[in-house]
């Protein structure tokens, strides 16, 4: 299970690595000695404020429109255990294995920055629980992305409690009670605020941006890749790549990608030098702008990965404990301590370049599928074969799997319509703005998982493209991708075939980050 260093938490917020370390690598969770302190530190403040008469609301009132309500003591242990059982409402399918550890991995984050006033133990349980491989079963839907991403960090909490069901190591779903028992984990008895403070971040949606991250960082290298094939497989010039010409426009993306393209082609024998008639001036926008595009969506990514970069610091709850001294607007205090209430769970800077992530994304594809579509046309792919046939007429070449691409972008752009620009109220208008950004996050993961493919069929095309130039010899690059594409089960020209097998091994071969291997032994590191 724990293939990876253990990450250990403290007060500070975590980084990028760690979450996808523990989402996807299974990295076990430990919990610092800074951490346990603060923890019981912020108990103590709660547990002060608890034994006042004044209400507090999260510990002794109701919830969203219901905080009107004093809830006495004999009533707060099953007011958190309702909030949870009332709020685990979720529908749908069930959410991915690795968001759901991301979910409750950056929930744990929070609860240890000592802001929560959870109790150390509760803490060490949820740790407990993501090491033994207990992943709570989550559906799609059921966050507006505002008071936190509540449904499904509901069925999270629901878990901790031996409620609801989860899937075990083995991957077989049962009762949360049994696996938290076949684990040697007891539930927890949840006291004041501990139920609130288990639902009220944006960890889904900001889970959901860290591995969107990740996943893109590798595709834009990935594209760079495909659209410098493409170009030298349209005889296209690589002069649009020189650096003096991206230092006159420096945006620092566009320069990155121009170079990754240059080291690409470099000591290629097709570039520029093969055309037929009059020699092209300019190549095409889809061709010459490729850097402009590409290093557009990677500009967008540092922005984005800065905003996770934020919220990986921050401890997001409400009402939050505060250290020490007074405040004109405190909800409560305690000697040592206050709790304030707050609107830090609203999730608009995660919804926002959630959204941003999706519309660079479907450009990228978007420009990608026009280079396909160049290489199939006989009309402007420069003296390749319609549709890079082999017998033209009497074969069909890689029409239809344009159309597939065809198909992945528009659904793409369909997916870049912005989330973050709706806003439903709920809560009986308590909660009359929220952010959608769980929405935004569902529809960038799918959006990711497309570009992939759309990726994957330019690569395949441009690949069998290179191969039909006969007697001009590639890039070294290239011939490194086209012997590594190869040896992974994508055919080269010929006679048409059964062609699903051919697109699944190049989505495969980009998904796992072959296509940048393959060329960085040539290339050097890609930025």
């Amino acid at each position: 299970m724990h293939s990876v260093d253990p990450v250990v938490l403290g007060t500070s917020g975590v980084t990028a690595a760690d979450v996808v370390a523990v989402a996807r690598g299974g990295a076990r969770v430990e919990l610092s000695e800074e951490a346990v302190t603060a923890l019981a530190a912020a108990r103590g403040i709660v547990d002060a404020l608890a034994a006042k008469p004044d209400p507090v609301y999260g510990v002794s009132t109701g919830f969203g429109a219901l905080a009107t309500r004093h809830i006495s003591q004999e009533l707060r242990g099953r007011l958190q255990r309702n909030i949870v059982r009332s709020h685990a409402a979720g529908m749908g399918p069930r959410v991915e294995r690795e968001v759901v550890r991301a979910l409750m991995f950056l929930r744990l984050k929070t609860v240890c920055s000592g802001h929560t006033g959870v109790r150390p133990e509760v803490a060490q349980t949820m740790a407990d629980v993501l090491n033994a491989g207990i992943t709570p079963v989550v559906h799609e839907y059921g966050s507006l992305g505002c008071s936190g991403d509540l449904a499904p960090l509901s069925h999270c909490a629901l878990t901790l409690m031996g409620e609801g069901e989860a899937e075990g190591p083995d991957g077989a779903v049962r009762p949360a009670g049994e696996l938290l028992a076949a684990h040697g984990i007891a539930p927890v008895e949840l006291r004041e605020k501990e139920g609130l403070a288990l639902l009220n971040g944006t960890d889904g949606m900001l889970g959901m941006l860290v591995m969107a991250l990740a996943d893109l960082e590798l595709l834009y290298k990935s594209a760079d890749v495909t659209a410098a094939l493409t170009l030298e497989a349209l005889l296209g010039t690589d002069k649009v790549l020189a650096p003096e010409l991206h230092a006159i426009r420096p945006h620092p993306g566009q320069a990155a990608s121009a170079a990754n393209m240059l080291a690409v082609l470099k000591g290629s024998g097709l570039t520029g030098h093969h055309q037929e008639g009059a020699p092209r001036v300019q190549d095409a926008y889809s061709v010459r702008c490729a850097p402009q595009v590409a290093g557009a969506g990677r500009d967008t990514m540092a922005h984005a990965r800065t905003v996770a970069e934020r919220e990986l610091a921050s401890a997001v709850d409400n009402p939050v404990v505060l250290p020490g001294g007074t405040s004109r607007s405190s909800e409560a205090e305690s000697g040592g301590g206050r709790v304030e209430s707050n609107g830090n769970f609203h999730g608009a800077p995660v919804a926002y370049v959630l959204d941003f992530l999706a519309i660079a994304a479907a450009d990228l594809a978007s420009i990608a599928e026009r280079r396909t579509d160049r290489l199939l046309d006989k009309n402007r792919s420069h003296g390749l074969p319609p549709f890079l046939a082999d017998d033209a007429g009497v074969d069909s070449g890689l029409m239809i799997a344009q159309y597939t691409q065809a198909a992945l972008v528009s659904e793409m752009k369909r997916l870049a319509v912005p989330a973050s620009a709706d806003s439903i109220p709920s809560s009986a208008m308590q909660e009359d703005h929220v952010s959608m950004g769980w929405s935004a996050a569902r529809k960038l993961r799918a959006a990711v998982d497309n570009l992939t493919r759309v990726l994957a069929v330019e690569l395949y095309a441009a690949t069998r493209a290179i191969e039909l130039r006969e007697g001009l010899t590639p890039a070294p690059a290239s011939r490194a991708v086209l012997e590594a594409v190869r040896k992974a089960g994508v055919e080269g020209p010929g006679p048409d075939r059964f062609l699903a097998p051919d697109l699944a091994a190049a989505d495969t071969f980009v998904r796992q980050g072959r296509l940048v291997a393959a060329v960085e032994p040539v290339t050097g590191p890609l930025a």
